[in-house]
């Protein structure tokens, strides 16, 4: 028995747009993936595509990895001159998360021996400089607030590539991958740190930011 006709037409009409939607995903991003030809403006993070994590030596045993999951990011960003960015970064620290952690292991990190969530509850990174290593590199200096204290930390930053805006993405959208290290004893949480023969948590923290950032809205136009 022969299909009714608007089930043919719906089928086909899927189809097509399967076909082709990769097709014209492509030939975007391939058309905007150089940083300077992104619009200027003010970029805020994608939460579903920015994950922040730590790892830290645990006993010499092993690498105990976390994550924080809310972050907020906020880049003013001239793509043409992308060393007078200005970027900004913004944690909850209660956004903790742990991976099978023991019973009260998590209030434990939020207490006062360590994060001390209740007094210090945001961490805070502000760009005070961008040194470009590369088309695609750059090292991000700046001011890190953490547990009330304020240091200088470096991000080394790299860019992955980025588009205007798509019809099915309706802004400029960029990704960025950066890697820091950290002393936590430098921040007033020495707590449980190696001393003498006696193992502990390492002093130096790893961290790792990944990130899609959105900015301004797309116009079909200006991509003509």
């Amino acid at each position: 028995m022969p299909k009714p006709p608007g089930i043919a037409h719906v089928v086909a009409a899927c189809a097509l747009t399967v076909m082709t939607a990769p097709a014209i995903a492509t030939q975007d991003i391939r058309a905007v993936q150089a940083a300077s030809e992104l619009p200027s403006g003010e970029y805020r993070v994608d939460p579903s595509h920015t994950t922040v994590v730590f790892r830290v030596d645990h006993l010499g045993f092993s690498i105990y990895t976390a994550q924080f999951t809310e972050i907020d990011i906020v880049v003013q960003l001239d793509p043409a001159e992308a060393e007078v960015a200005v970027l900004s970064v913004t944690i909850p620290v209660r956004s903790l998360h742990l991976p099978s952690p023991p019973e009260g292991f998590r209030d434990t990190l939020l207490g006062t021996d360590w994060f001390d969530a209740e007094t210090y509850p945001d961490m805070q990174f502000v760009s005070t400089g961008i040194e470009m290593t590369g088309e695609t590199t750059a090292n991000i200096h700046g001011d890190l607030t953490l547990h009330g204290i304020t240091q200088p930390v470096t991000l080394s930053a790299r860019y992955n590539g980025g588009w205007v805006g798509h019809i099915y993405d309706p802004n400029a959208r960029i990704g960025f991958s950066a890697t820091a290290e950290i002393s936590r004893t430098a921040f007033g949480m020495g707590f449980g740190t190696p001393s003498g023969e006696m193992p502990g948590v390492a002093d130096t923290v790893q961290i790792t930011v990944e990130t899609e950032l959105v900015g301004p809205a797309w116009s079909p136009a200006e991509s003509e």
